[in-house]
């Protein structure tokens, strides 16, 4: 079996994930921390996404940016801003009175606080990506080696009755994102715990 679709997935979900950690995180810190005309216009635009079906996003994504772009922004997004939203504002405050300046408090209190909530949106995200085939298809197409991603290889495997192929990357696949919200479910509930 040709394994260049796991290759080539998990290096687009990596770095899709890289992504929109950084972007999905600055947003939602953001979005959570000011207030501004418009904000609530621009949210819905983030958002909308999660309901769009991937060939419109794929499409659109042609339109506007070209040939590349997350799809997982939403969800990384949404799991930003629970988590900022959901942290005791109280220890950012007492850091305050202390002298310490904002990026030092949001680098030792505020990330470290929504860190559980981040992570999520991490796992989600990478998932998410992983699992991409609208908008895949629809922005990179289908090169065997080079844009062919597990959902890619699963489609056209079925499409050319090679069910063996399908069945074997649909169980990486599943596999693959159960141990990701496995250890995730039980790194929460131990954080939690203890």
């Amino acid at each position: 079996m040709d394994l260049s679709p796991i290759l080539i997935s998990l290096k687009v979900a990596s770095a899709a994930t890289l992504l929109t950690l950084v972007t999905g995180l600055y947003l939602a810190f953001m979005f959570t921390r000011h207030e501004f005309k418009g904000k609530q216009f621009l949210e819905v635009l983030i958002t909308l996404p999660m309901v769009l079906p991937p060939s419109v996003i794929g499409y659109g994504l042609l339109i506007i940016i070209g040939k590349r772009g997350p799809v997982s922004i939403p969800l990384m997004y949404q799991s930003c801003k629970a988590a900022f939203l959901n942290i005791n504002h109280l220890y950012e405050h007492a850091a305050r009175t202390l002298g310490a300046g904002e990026k030092r408090i949001f680098w030792r209190i505020t990330l470290p606080m929504a860190w559980p909530g981040i992570a999520s949106g991490i796992v989600l995200s990478f998932a998410r990506s992983l699992g991409e085939f609208g908008a895949t298809l629809m922005v990179a197409g289908n090169i065997s080696g080079k844009t062919e991603t597990i959902p890619l290889a699963i489609y056209f495997a079925v499409e050319s009755s090679d069910i063996k192929t399908a069945n074997t990357l649909m169980a990486v696949v599943v596999v693959f994102s159960f141990v990701l919200i496995y250890s995730l479910n039980y790194w929460v509930r131990r954080k939690h715990y203890g």
